[in-house]
């Protein structure tokens, strides 16, 4: 049995609520922006995702017109901050929707560290940092998808293995249904079956 939803039948803040609570686990990019008026906005955004490989391009989504958008549609330029769990309460505070004059870095104790290719700061916490130059703004229906050119990469040098990051050590933060986040949990590995590598036979629900 299954139980079915409309989006004609529902409000559009209920289907919302559902798909947030099926969507999961989504990725928050920590977004750091500075206005023209030269004031430093912080918030997170959970609905972000890598939209390109070569150029290099991250995507988040702008749920109604935020600081963040209007402060990178005014400069062109942002930073995606990883958000990890030790900064958690840090993370939640800067989604408070502060006047457009109130830096979150301020309100919630978060300290900044200077960009290498953008003007927006960097959150010093975070272990990793993508400095991002617009690349273009995308309407849609009562969102804006926000979509940025990665300049530069830093990483805290601890949580690298060689050049990776480690993910244990990352320990990202992820957003679920109603006030639900998620964190790392187990961390398993399977590896791809390239097409020469096919067995001839499959058992679902095999890991081998």
């Amino acid at each position: 049995m299954r139980t079915d939803f409309s989006p004609e039948k529902l409000s559009s803040r209920d289907f919302y609520r559902l798909l947030t609570a099926v969507v999961v686990p989504r990725p928050i990019a920590w977004v750091s922006s500075t206005s023209a008026e030269g004031v430093d906005n912080l918030a997170p955004h959970s609905f972000f995702t890598v939209a390109s490989v070569n150029p290099p391009i991250v995507q988040f989504t702008s749920v109604g017109e935020k600081d963040s958008l209007r402060n990178i549609r005014a400069t062109g330029e942002f930073v995606v901050n990883l958000a990890s769990v030790s900064l958690m309460a840090e993370v939640n505070a800067t989604g408070t929707n502060f006047d457009p004059e109130v830096s979150e870095f301020d309100a919630a104790g978060v300290m900044r560290e200077p960009s290498l290719t953008v003007k927006p700061p960097r959150v010093l916490q975070s272990p990793v940092a993508l400095e991002c130059k617009l690349h273009q703004l995308l309407p849609m229906g009562d969102c804006t998808l926000v979509f940025g050119k990665v300049m530069h990469a830093t990483v805290t040098s601890e949580v690298l293995d060689g050049t990776h990051p480690r993910i244990d050590q990352l320990e990202p933060l992820s957003r679920l249904g109603l006030d639900e986040w998620g964190t790392l949990g187990e961390v398993r590995e399977i590896k791809r079956i390239r097409k020469s590598e096919w067995p001839g036979h499959f058992r679902p629900g095999s890991a081998e």
